[in-house]
């Protein structure tokens, strides 16, 4: 299977100064494609002994502060951040020929944070953080919605649900953000900044 790349370049002189200006351009330009979920991100992390895992978590909020999702902070991602807070994100853009990658390191939010998001929940996804004790086992389909059930009938719609004290936000702040542009011949264009000393600095990688 081959996909020929023959979208527009990307320039060291189009970026913006900083990562997340340039993340908002190219995030708009995702929404505006149509794409599914463009708010969809790999996350990887790795546990204290290296070994990687990935998975798909959607961002719910950006800024200069970082990129934040929610999870279940017992989860494996939660527990391996625990361990190691080194994570990446992949935005995979295969409709318009873009990826964004993120590096750098993840830290709970504050519970005020995760409080004021949770309460912007479906009510279904509230009781849904309830009860599911994310990456645990369950021995069947009917014990899971068994307890989602009786959380229902604790909380009907209306009712003011809790965030529960083991799920919340993480924020990674980027070291490190690629943008890359599928180009022909497989001659993509990579540019990356780096933080260090403060500020962001740009460079080109060979594809």
């Amino acid at each position: 299977m081959r996909a020929r790349y023959r979208a527009a370049g990307l320039s060291e002189s189009a970026l913006a100064p900083e990562p997340y200006g340039q993340f908002t351009r190219w995030f708009e330009d995702a929404a505006a494609s149509g794409l599914h979920e463009p708010n969809a991100m790999v996350l990887s992390t790795a546990d204290a002994d290296g070994r990687p895992s990935s998975r798909t978590v959607l961002l719910k909020q950006y800024d200069e502060g970082g990129f934040v999702f929610f999870t279940n902070y017992g989860s494996r991602k939660g527990t391996e951040i625990a361990a190691n807070p080194h994570v990446s994100l992949l935005f995979p853009w295969h409709g318009i020929a873009r990826q964004v990658i993120v590096s750098g390191r993840a830290a709970r939010i504050g519970r005020d944070e995760t409080a004021a998001y949770f309460r912007t929940r479906p009510h279904g996804s509230q009781l849904g953080a309830w009860a599911s004790e994310q990456s645990s086992r369950v021995a069947t389909r009917e014990e899971l919605d068994r307890m989602y059930e009786e959380l229902a009938v604790r909380y009907p719609e209306g009712a003011d649900i809790p965030a529960p004290p083991q799920w919340g936000g993480f924020r990674v702040v980027a070291e490190a953000v690629e943008f890359w542009q599928g180009r022909e011949n497989r001659l993509h264009d990579r540019l990356r900044f780096v933080h260090a000393d403060g500020d962001w600095t740009v460079e080109r990688l060979c594809p």
